[in-house]
């Protein structure tokens, strides 16, 4: 089978609990923060990883990158267990792109220091190389030569973007992660951050986990989308049938929700009921349940499955 239609990192049923406190008091109670959650990264693809702010893209993001373990399910990286595989295996193999330049570099660090630390740590770089090959990224992230005696504090937030950017390409990973990699920055840094991102993909053949609440940034970059809610993915399909096709109640409000230029159209309403479900008491059916305009006396009681439809996969018992 060609290489391309194996998939580089695959998840079986992960799902990712904490305990945390609910006061002196109260004792302990279980989040869970992701659920049974089985999908798919190939080679030179964009998944855009979408939903509201606290549904477990972050939490998902890590168990990826191996910075944090599934309490269920396993991780797959080219077809062998994350679980086995030493950290220098992985982080050669994959790497973060985090969320705020700001606190994502050491500020005691100058950028050579920060860029050659990478090749430092694993064995097999010749520390001959290790200046020029830090000069080389500084091009190919469209910063100046003498950035590398600069320190995180003496450059603009593009800047430190494009830093964490070469950091995390310096060693040549198969697979980034982009956790919100422009919701720091200001609209026009965001696209030349975006373009440097499709330029460096296509050059490098990277495979891209793109972590995002921003749709029209994922409809931009990514090839395939996967939708998130309350730690499920509630559907998954190619970019172009997700937006103007949506199957699921909840992708269908996301799109309806996105702001238009028109000042003339005020704000946009997307049917929703508003009865959110508690992260800590989440239904015992479907998760959406009671928000969902279309809700039927099965989503109450019984989990949707994530299941072939008409234009990709989804978990709604109204479009299976």
């Amino acid at each position: 089978m060609n290489d391309s239609f194996k998939p580089i990192i695959k998840l079986i049923d992960v799902s990712k609990a904490f305990i945390i406190s609910l006061g002196k008091f109260k004792g302990r109670h279980t989040l869970q923060a992701v659920c049974n959650v089985s999908m798919s990264l190939f080679t030179n693809e964009v998944v855009g990883l979408v939903g509201e702010s606290g549904c477990g893209k972050s939490t998902l993001g890590r168990i990826i990158l191996g910075l944090s373990r599934p309490s269920e399910g396993q991780v797959f990286v080219e077809g062998r267990p994350m679980s086995k595989e030493n950290r220098f295996a992985i982080s050669s193999m994959i790497q973060p792109i985090f969320q705020d330049p700001y606190s994502s570099l050491n500020p005691r660090k100058s950028v050579g220091s920060i860029l050659s630390l990478p090749l430092r740590v694993h064995p097999f770089t010749d520390c001959a190389k290790i200046r020029p090959k830090v000069e080389e990224m500084l091009d190919l992230v469209g910063l100046p030569r003498h950035s590398y005696r600069s320190y995180p504090n003496q450059l603009s937030g593009g800047q430190r973007q494009r830093v964490a950017i070469a950091r995390a390409l310096i060693i040549h990973p198969n697979v980034v992660v982009c956790d919100e990699p422009t919701s720091a920055l200001d609209v026009s840094m965001q696209s030349q951050i975006l373009n440097l991102l499709i330029d460096l993909r296509k050059q490098f053949g990277l495979t891209y986990l793109f972590i995002s609440h921003n749709l029209a940034v994922v409809e931009h970059l990514a090839t395939r989308v996967a939708v998130m809610y309350y730690g499920r993915i509630v559907e998954e399909a190619k970019t172009e049938k997700l937006f103007e096709h949506p199957q699921h109640p909840y992708t269908k409000a996301l799109l309806a929700s996105v702001l238009t230029p028109d000042p003339g159209l005020g704000l946009p309403d997307n049917c929703l009921i508003p009865n959110f479900a508690s992260s800590m008491e989440i239904p015992a059916g479907c998760a959406f349940e009671p928000r969902c305009p279309y809700s039927m006396a099965v989503c109450r009681n019984k989990i949707p499955k994530l299941q072939k439809g008409k234009y990709g996969r989804v978990a709604c018992f109204m479009c299976n």
